[in-house]
């Protein structure tokens, strides 16, 4: 993993070294084993590096042919070795043993299809002197990131906006990013809470040509749910997962420096572990956070993984204290605001990691997305199922048996329960059903928006441009297949691998390897049918007859609890005075800076925050409207932002 820069000017003149070194120097964090810096002709290329495969050989930018083709490359190709005993064999003569050189003989040999080749993940940018052009490409999902913008006569790319910012771009927020942030949890590609800052959107190439100025994003892959009958039995399609993530997790073993594995106590992560310490010969160390609510904490089942794999385990202890004072270094590796705290705890966990003498964890994202494991697409399974009974007096007490480990909503009125369920017509012919009852508890932030943000923002309609962006095929998808879909393209890549995922774990240059969302599992899984996913409520019920072997009874049969942290505690200590670890909380929150930054309707945001103080159970609405209001406010602050721009 690593950081990567660049500056292509369409003028056709070199780019200056000092934009390039303080962008450069921005993602230390991301790449603290070296530097290196190239410039040829119109572009500069910079990289920050983390030394993982070919530590002596692999420094970037790398170049090849003379300087005809340069790199500067942020992932890794796990299937390395494969593509080069392949180009080897068409003629390609190799000078080191790193994944990078992979990917400039592979654009030499293949052109820019040798993204389609390639089993990994990356972010990457090759100069191609003969052409005058850029060419850049984002792994299929989205876990390396990539952001560029048109600046000064140039075009510019980082791994993190403040990157991009360094180099000269200002920071401006964009109205429009914000506004998605309140409905989907982050910004949607290409668009992000930054005017002018675009990001490359998963499964896309980008094009840059200096004799035209043109920048040209086109898509080489992307997610597909059209059902194929094999005719295999369960028995055999569960044996098939099973060879395909031991498969996956083997290829991300593949490193010069020791590799862990997180461990949550949920099936997922229990199941890599247990991949490895059972089907490899890599000695295992767990790494675990944990809580002291029993609301969040998962240690009984991490003890019990451990006990049974075997592995050599790390925990650290999260508490309200730890989050409050961390919350500002989130906002500031995060680049946008939030909605939850739980990328907290996974900073902190990043650290451990490090500081245990490790760059490197297998982890478990991906595998509620790819087989089924959210509890939302069991509510929608639900929802759709007693739409058809609207009077029936049982219908409430799912929405209790569905999230037994919310104990707000526990505590929540039959009224309150009854409404969830409340489905119109509209509801039920919307191409968004699974996803409403979400996106609506989330859009009701923006009622801490200024009359003025509000008016610029009123003929905005994050759910109009997400239709527009649907692929074809999706109204012939069944309706289980289409809320993956939906939980696949935005929460994932745009929070879950980003926010919490890559940002988190570099910012403690840690890499996160994840088996799960190997392009083979993924478009395997995209072909199951829904019943093999979801068995009447049984969750990853096809990844759960793969691993019955693998992992403890008491993991295998656990209900599913998404990962969480505690919120809008971690700021306030009795009495509603700011927590010891969090003191700017109060002059951040004050009404005169709330007033300065333009962006809110000050009494209804006082009246927030004055609720948040009184302490007591908050509901989920009030905690992620304070979690936003709050991070927003310290993404101001932290990026010196300039102002604000209704955005396009």
């Amino acid at each position: 993993m690593c950081g990567v820069a660049g500056i292509l000017s369409f003028s056709g003149k070199s780019p200056a070294r000092e934009p390039l070194e303080r962008a450069i120097g921005a993602l230390h964090h991301r790449g603290p084993d070296g530097n290196g810096i190239f410039i040829d002709g119109a572009c500069g290329l910079a990289h920050a590096r983390l030394s993982i495969i070919d530590l002596a050989g692999g420094a970037q930018p790398m170049v090849l042919d003379d300087g005809a083709l340069a790199v500067t490359f942020n992932g890794e190709i796990y299937n390395y070795i494969e593509l080069r005993t392949e180009l080897e064999a068409l003629g390609r003569v190799f000078t080191s043993h790193s994944d990078t050189e992979v990917i400039l003989h592979g654009y030499e040999v293949w052109g820019d299809d040798c993204v389609t080749h390639f089993n990994g993940m990356w972010a990457f940018v090759i100069w191609d002197r003969r052409r005058q052009r850029l060419f850049g490409s984002r792994d299929r999902i989205g876990k390396r990131p990539f952001f560029w913008a048109r600046h000064d006569g140039s075009f510019r790319f980082a791994s993190e906006s403040k990157a991009l910012f360094a180099s000269g771009v200002p920071a401006t927020i964009d109205l429009k990013g914000l506004h998605e942030v309140t409905t989907f949890w982050s910004a949607l590609a290409p668009r992000t809470v930054w005017q002018g800052v675009q990001e490359l959107p998963p499964g896309h190439n980008v094009v840059v040509d200096v004799a035209t100025s043109s920048v040209t994003v086109r898509p080489y892959w992307a997610l597909d749910y059209t059902v194929r009958d094999t005719g295999e039995s369960e028995g055999a399609r569960a044996d098939a997962l099973f060879a395909l993530l031991l498969d996956a997790t083997r290829l991300r073993l593949r490193a010069d420096v020791p590799v862990g594995a997180y461990l949550s106590g949920g099936l997922d992560s229990s199941v890599i572990a247990g991949l490895i310490a059972r089907h490899t010969k890599t000695p295992l160390e767990t790494f675990s956070v944990t809580f002291d609510e029993a609301e969040y904490d998962e240690s009984g089942f991490q003890s019990d993984v451990v006990s049974h794999l075997g592995t050599r385990h790390r925990s650290v202890r999260c508490t309200t204290a730890d989050i409050g004072a961390q919350f500002s270094d989130v906002i500031w590796f995060a680049e946008t605001p939030l909605v939850r705290t739980a990328a907290a705890p996974m900073l902190k966990l990043a650290g451990l990691v490090r500081d245990s003498g490790y760059k490197v964890v297998l982890t478990g994202e991906g595998s509620d997305e790819m087989l089924g494991g959210y509890d939302i697409f069991k509510e929608a399974k639900i929802r759709r199922f007693w739409a058809k009974y609207p009077s029936s007096q049982l219908r409430p007490q799912l929405l209790k048996r569905l999230y037994p480990y919310m104990k707000n909503l526990q505590a929540q009125p039959e009224a309150y329960r009854r409404a969830f369920f409340q489905i119109g017509d509209s509801d039920l012919q919307s191409p968004f059903f699974s996803h409403l009852p979400r996106w609506r508890l989330t859009q009701q932030i923006k009622g801490l928006f200024s009359a003025d943000v509000s008016n610029q923002l009123a003929d905005h309609d994050p759910l109009d441009e997400l239709r527009a962006r649907l692929p074809a095929a999706y109204t012939s998808w069944d309706p289980f297949a289409q809320a993956q879909y939906l939980e696949s393209t935005t929460l994932l890549p745009g929070y879950i691998l980003s926010s919490q995922g890559d940002r988190m774990a570099m910012g403690h240059s840690v890499e996160g390897r994840l088996p799960f969302l190997d392009v083979r599992v993924m478009e395997f899984a995209g072909q199951l049918p829904a019943k093999l996913k979801m068995k009447v409520l049984d969750e990853k019920h096809l990844l759960k007859v793969a691993s019955k072997d693998l992992v403890p009874r008491s993991v295998l049969e656990r209900h599913k609890q998404p990962y969480r942290a505690p919120e809008s505690q971690s700021f306030f200590g009795p009495g509603g005075t700011p927590s010891a670890s969090a003191p700017w909380v109060e002059d951040l929150l004050s009404p005169s800076r709330l007033q300065a930054s333009g962006l809110w309707d000050v009494p209804a945001a006082e009246r927030l925050v004055a609720k948040v103080r009184r302490g007591g159970q908050l509901g989920v609405k009030d905690n992620m409207a304070f979690v936003f209001l709050l991070s927003t406010q310290l993404l101001t602050e932290r990026f010196q932002v300039r102002g604000a721009s209704p955005g396009t």
